[in-house]
């Protein structure tokens, strides 16, 4: 991907929140880039999607580590971050598949 992947995941999430805003008005995500990981010293950017009204958080963190790969979990607000994410190919996202885990994990 020549294009920043952050960059490009912030784009898809945008997306993704403007055609869930149109559809599902009830589920109102709040989409954030967080810097706290790499002011630790560790080599990752995190983006998190929040349903303040289910208190529901979906974790994405592209580590530099692991270019080419999306770590994500369904979490809840409380919880912040567990030890168990799961994986994809960036590429195998789309603004499309954000819509969805947004629609079944906030809806």
């Amino acid at each position: 991907m020549s294009e920043d992947p952050l960059k490009a995941l912030s784009d898809m999430a945008s997306d993704a929140h403007a055609r869930i805003q149109a559809t599902h008005q009830h589920i109102n995500p709040v989409v954030e880039v967080r810097r706290g990981m790499r002011d630790a010293g560790i080599p990752a950017d995190v983006m998190t999607i929040d349903c303040l009204r289910t208190r529901r958080r979906i974790t994405l963190i592209l580590h530099d580590e692991q270019p080419g790969v999306l770590l994500y979990q369904f979490v809840t607000i409380e919880d912040e971050v567990g030890n168990d994410f799961q994986q994809m190919a960036l590429s195998e996202v789309d603004t499309a598949t954000l819509f969805k885990w947004i629609e079944d994990y906030f809806g």
